[in-house]
């Protein structure tokens, strides 16, 4: 498409130029006092034509002075002035109106000379020439003013264009660091006390010689992680020049963390790897992360006396997640998909993969998600 747009103007005045040479070639042939030379000129004028649109004043003063020759040897009427036309309309288009007049001038005052001696007939056709000469320099004006009026709204739609959108990061930015700032004045704060908190009495358990509750170490290492989580997303947040653009967050490679801290709360869980572990995406990683997290949380609020298994399938072409619960969940009331439902099919579409959460027909609930190993959509 590109070629051909960047070749069918040549082709146009390529056309124009042999259409011309062909009107002229008859005319100049059919008049007795022609000869080689004129026939000649007129061929060498009419394909002056072909630089009109991109050397104008090249075509003008070749195409001006071959037919000059035709003209004042041959006489062949009005037809001789035809290039000269096309070539003023596209000097003065070009903006050269000066060497447009001077060459128009000329070229009428041969036409003149050339007469018969001031009959009516040559005063018709010098008529007839000069309007044509001045309707020429009037349209090639108005082409030019109407280009140059295009020309100015294109620039000026693009500017607003940039506009709009350097105003659309800057509000996204100025959102992104309100969203940082109250993250950190709000969610900051409250786990931090927590944090404090919980290492506080297991340090005064352990100096008491008691047992440390296992829930109390699951607070402590649960605060722990969201600290380290919560920085690199207020990170990213105030930093979104990033190369990944989301936050170093954890990955399979912490799997065996999160389930620990998972059964550390009373959920039983086990985790079973299939296939050949290797090197994952980034985005697939951390959403295979993220959906196991969902997909325990849940289990943990809502699934009551139960127990959970995840499972790890590296394939060739994708990873498929999947996390199975024996809780109490009724394969005839599906639940109501909250915001983790809703973020882990975010997760997933984002990645062109396929997620599938609900009831299972045995009791219970699964979660399960595949995620391939190619490049994002």
């Amino acid at each position: 498409m590109r070629f051909m747009d960047r070749w069918r103007p040549l082709a146009q005045d390529s056309l124009l130029a042999v259409v011309m040479a062909v009107l002229l070639s008859a005319i100049v042939f059919n008049t007795p006092r022609a000869g080689a030379l004129d026939l000649a000129a007129a061929l060498a004028g009419s394909l002056a034509l072909i630089a009109w649109r991109r050397a104008p004043l090249v075509s003008l003063l070749a195409g001006t002075a071959c037919m000059l020759v035709v003209e004042v040897h041959v006489q062949p009427g009005p037809a001789a002035a035809f290039p000269v036309l096309v070539s003023v309309f596209a000097a003065v288009r070009a903006g050269h109106w000066l060497a447009a007049a001077l060459v128009g001038a000329v070229f009428l005052g041969a036409v003149s000379l050339s007469g018969s001696g001031g009959s009516e007939q040559d005063f018709q056709k010098a008529t007839l020439l000069v309007g044509w000469f001045v309707a020429a320099g009037v349209v090639a004006t108005v082409t030019r003013h109407r280009q140059a009026y295009l020309e100015e709204a294109e620039q000026r739609a693009a500017e607003a264009e940039r506009t709009r959108e350097e105003a659309a990061r800057r509000r996204a930015g100025e959102e992104r660091l309100r969203i940082a700032r109250e993250l950190h004045d709000s969610l900051t704060h409250s786990i931090s006390i927590i944090k404090v908190q919980a290492g506080v009495a297991v340090h005064l358990a352990r100096r008491r010689g008691e047992d440390v509750p296992p829930a109390l170490l699951a607070i402590q290492e649960a605060s722990r992680d969201a600290m380290r989580e919560l920085r690199a997303t207020l990170e990213v947040l105030r930093d979104p020049d990033r190369p990944d653009g989301e936050a170093p967050a954890s990955g399979l490679d912490r799997l065996d963390d999160l389930v620990e801290r998972a059964r550390s709360t009373g959920l039983p869980a086990t985790v079973t790897i299939s296939g050949t572990r290797r090197e994952l995406p980034a985005e697939v990683d951390r959403a295979a992360y993220r959906i196991v997290q969902e997909a325990l949380t849940n289990v943990s609020r809502h699934a009551g006396e139960a127990a959970a298994a995840v499972r790890i399938d590296y394939t060739a072409g994708e990873l498929v997640v999947q996390v199975d619960d024996d809780g109490k969940a009724d394969p005839d009331a599906p639940p109501v998909p909250g915001t983790g439902l809703l973020g882990m099919r975010e997760r997933v579409a984002a990645l062109g993969g396929r997620l599938r959460a609900g009831p299972r027909p045995e009791g219970g609930f699964t979660v399960r998600a595949e995620l391939p190993l190619g490049e994002a959509p």
